[in-house]
């Protein structure tokens, strides 16, 4: 499995970029004309809305605009792994792991765990996870793989603050942990509306009418459904991801913490309330991974990246050298949105069942 990335152009954003990046990660309103009403909050046009957004995704600095789903509210398992590997079959790896169409990010970090990437298999899959995860340890040869499942979600908010006002420091009031769904599994209805969202938005002004008229839907009927997702909680937000180096942002460090399971609950919490603090979960440790509480942290150099973790460590007591380890994205293999309800899941599974040989995903961005 290959992909070709497109041409790109040099673009350096400007202050208007940067409001509108902001306002496109928070999010698009699920109207007939959404660059209309960005730009309209934030004192722009829609034509020139439409010119840069486009400029901006030829600068590979938007990588998709589109719904940003739970992948558990849909009924998939999902997981966080970790994997070991001599540096000299790194590489090869990656590409047997990138292969499988449930890894969506797939990174090299600075650790002896040097391998990251995250896992998701279909409802109703012949293969788990763990299973998923003993065919994969074995094709690799990995010194050690480890399922690091979310066991509580604290947050999860990537908006990278493009201004560069927010002090790294600052927090947000304490919220509840996000809801991930509401029980109950999309029906057939539903999850033809969902492989209609989770595309990327054309930039054009009436975007999801071409959507709708491709997929012989109503337009409104698209718009209500997905409505109804985000108050189902099956979808966060329809938003911008945007390529963190690209956008300025070239320090990628997810710092985990030994926390005893007694300050789980008051010391989650305090980490997430951090802006600068993307990502904050719970996960399983192991006799050779002690870590219980993760943080992804996104900064623009590495020593204000370790400005926020040594801030969270001033602020949870948690500040023993021991007791903490950053890992840097050193190399990025794969990054993509997860396709949901697509034919690739059973045939990895044929392949995997066959005994090979797996597809390989080859392309990396340094």
């Amino acid at each position: 499995m290959t992909t070709t990335a497109p041409p790109r152009i040099h673009h350096k954003p400007d202050d208007a970029d940067r409001a509108l990046l902001n306002a496109l990660q928070a999010g698009l309103p699920l109207v007939r004309h959404p660059y209309r009403e960005i730009g309209a909050g934030i004192g722009m046009s829609e034509d020139e809305v439409l010119t840069r957004v486009n400029i901006l995704r030829q600068a590979g600095i938007v990588r998709q605009l589109s719904a940003i789903f739970d992948t558990r509210a849909l009924g998939y398992e999902s997981s966080l792994v970790a994997a070991k590997f001599p540096e000299d079959r790194l590489f090869e790896a990656a590409a047997i792991v990138g292969g499988h169409p449930g890894v969506s990010h797939n990174y090299r970090r600075s650790h002896a765990f040097n391998l990251w990437f995250t896992l998701a298999v279909e409802p109703g899959a012949r293969l788990g996870l763990a299973e998923t995860i003993d065919i994969l340890t074995e094709a690799t040869g990995a010194e050690s793989m480890r399922l690091l499942p979310t066991l509580k979600l604290y947050k999860i908010n990537v908006q990278l603050d493009m201004t560069g006002t927010q002090d790294v420091a600052a927090k947000s009031a304490p919220a509840p942990a996000p809801v991930r769904g509401d029980g109950v599994l999309p029906n057939e209805d539903d999850k033809r509306f969902i492989c209609i969202l989770q595309r990327d938005l054309p930039a054009e002004s009436a975007p999801f009418d071409r959507w709708a008229d491709a997929a012989g839907v109503d337009v409104d009927a698209l718009l209500a459904a997905a409505q109804t997702f985000v108050d189902r909680s099956y979808m966060r937000r329809f938003a911008a991801v945007l390529n963190h180096r690209r956008a300025g942002f070239g320090a990628n460090g997810m710092a985990v913490w030994k926390v005893p399971e007694e300050d789980l609950e008051r010391i989650g919490p305090q980490m997430a309330a951090f802006r600068s603090v993307s990502h904050c979960y719970k996960r399983p440790t192991y006799p050779d991974w002690p870590y219980s509480i993760f943080t992804m942290v996104h900064a623009r150099s590495k020593e204000l990246c370790e400005e926020t973790i040594d801030a969270i460590a001033e602020e949870t007591g948690i500040t023993e050298p021991d007791r903490r380890a950053i890992l840097y994205s050193t190399f990025e293999f794969k990054k993509i949105r997860l396709v949901y309800y697509s034919p690739e899941y059973r045939r990895w599974e044929e392949i995997a069942r066959a005994g090979g040989p797996f597809p390989m995903w080859e392309s990396a961005i340094a």
